[in-house]
């Protein structure tokens, strides 16, 4: 199968089917009662009012051409949303951007973004895999990006080393400017800034992403370099707003950031407007409810050949498992079926050395095969019979093959394996993976995969009938944490006994501040 432009190919031959049908899992989705027959041709529709706002949001940031109808797929814009976009290359947030960007890049030659979560993940998944092609790299000489997202004080002296403060800008990513993490941080990088520049360089060495602007004030950073998004988008849909925007035109400039967003946007409308029989996010969607919900296989192996994706399976990690990761439907009721996926994975050929024994003759173990036909830095040594990027891609071919036929008994004594090593050397096989296979790791190539895998999401999010786009099941932890943090604090300063806890954590406690 193949998308309108040729720019992706996808192959979901080697998937566990009844039939060599691709639209066998919506029958069976009809079967089991996860859909109403009259609700098939209203998949996308009803994504789209869920991820709707989402949806909007990527439009407003992708530019399409001037005479497209201004809606997102099925879900007409509000009008003042209209009407920011009609504005956007002068007095929107877009336009704002841009320019306040381009100044900072003609000051700044080293910057650190301090943001968790979605406000981390999605960046820099899309600094990695962008870094190394020629044009990115081109631009981005003698320039520095760096992602600061862990509270533990050795990430903050890893994301400083070696910087100058005069040098360097500072990007503080929170929504609400009150993430305890990220604000922990910023204050530690302020004081940084603080002890070598003096307090009035703050307001000229730091800025935010927030929707929080009195926050930001009251931090020290001016308002005006404050870049805002609206507050309905989630932090791990936001890579196409100035969360994700920022940080890279920051980096790169405006032209590889546009293409970016143009790929983003291609999938979106591809996404919009194909039929749903070939329809790659409904596809891919479909394929990962019947592997985890009819096949009961609970986790997905994301497999890219491209050093480049290597902090995709990370970003989608949280696009999946946050959002979908959940035990009751929209209204409350518990589900009745498994639902969400435990995501990993390692780029080829690192994962075959690392875990692809578990996929051959362990669990099974689905599989996403993502490959480019060209590589970013194309290598060839003389004398090799074939160039690097064709040693890696034989075993982008070879390995998805080796997952689905396997290899008999009757195969290994073939080769005159002893009866006692032949058992430990079969492979079952009837290991289910698709493939992708794109022409290159473009801007544009990561805005797609970007996007498809966003919308692969948020219709399995329909179709199990959960709620995509919260995650109360972060919630818990951080309550809990906060109930410590006091406990610390009374300990610290006043050699307060520990109390309130239960006997494990008390005596964990204890044991950490030497009370023990």
């Amino acid at each position: 199968m193949q998308l309108p432009d040729e720019s992706v190919e996808y192959d979901y031959r080697r998937l566990l089917l009844p039939v060599a049908d691709a639209w066998t899992p919506l029958a069976e989705l009809q079967a089991r009662h996860f859909l109403d027959p009259a609700q098939l041709e209203q998949i996308k529709k009803d994504v789209l009012a869920v991820r709707g706002r989402v949806a909007a949001e990527r439009d407003l940031q992708t530019v399409p051409p001037r005479d497209q109808p201004l809606q997102a797929g099925f879900i007409d814009l509000p009008q003042k949303l209209l009407d920011a976009y009609r504005r956007r290359q002068d007095a929107s947030e877009l336009g704002k951007l841009l320019r306040i960007a381009q100044r900072l890049r003609e000051e700044a030659g080293r910057v650190v973004v301090l943001g968790i979560g979605g406000s981390y993940l999605g960046p820099e998944f899309a600094y990695e895999a962008m870094r190394t092609d020629p044009d990115c790299a081109k631009a981005a000489k003698r320039r520095t990006l760096r992602f600061l997202a862990n509270v533990d004080p050795i990430d903050v002296t890893r994301a400083l080393a070696d910087l100058d403060p005069e040098r360097t800008l500072v990007v503080v990513v929170s929504k609400t400017f009150t993430t305890a993490e990220t604000m922990l941080n910023a204050r530690t990088v302020r004081k940084w800034i603080v002890d070598a520049l003096g307090e009035a360089a703050v307001a000229k060495h730091m800025v935010a992403v927030s929707t929080n602007l009195e926050a930001v004030k009251a931090f020290g950073i001016d308002p005006a370099n404050a870049f805002g998004f609206w507050d309905w988008v989630g932090g791990r849909y936001s890579v196409c707003s100035a969360v994700g925007v920022l940080p890279l035109a920051l980096q790169f400039g405006w032209k590889p950031v546009e293409r970016f967003l143009a790929g983003a946007h291609a999938m979106d409308e591809h996404f919009f407007s194909t039929p749903l029989e070939r329809n790659l996010p409904v596809l891919l969607g479909l394929f990962g409810i019947w592997n985890a919900s009819f096949l009961g296989h609970s986790a997905r192996a994301l497999l890219p050949y491209c050093q480049a994706l290597h902090k995709f399976a990370p970003h989608i990690q949280q696009v999946d498992m946050e959002s979908n990761g959940k035990r009751v439907a929209m209204d409350g009721s518990e589900l009745v079926h498994a639902c969400g996926e435990i995501d990993f994975g390692e780029p080829g050929t690192n994962g075959q050395h690392s875990f692809y024994q578990l996929l051959h003759q362990g669990r099974v173990v689905p599989a996403d095969f993502i490959g480019f036909t060209a590589s970013q830095q194309p290598a060839k040594v003389a004398g090799e019979a074939v160039s690097n990027h064709d040693e890696l891609m034989s075993n982008f071919f070879a390995q998805p093959d080796a997952l689905a036929c396997g290899k008999t008994a009757e195969d290994v004594r073939a080769e005159g394996v002893p009866d006692a090593l032949a058992p430990h050397k079969v492979f079952p096989g009837n290991r289910p993976s698709h493939v992708l296979l794109l022409d290159r790791c473009t801007p544009y190539a990561v805005g797609q995969l970007l996007a498809l895998y966003e919308h692969r999401t948020a219709v399995q999010g329909f179709i199990w009938g959960v709620n995509s786009f919260d995650q109360w099941g972060v919630e818990l932890g951080k309550v809990l944490a906060k109930q410590v943090r006091g406990q610390l604090q009374k300990s610290r300063s006043a050699n307060a006994a520990v109390a309130g806890f239960n006997p494990a954590t008390a005596y964990l406690l204890k044991s950490y501040l030497g009370q023990v």
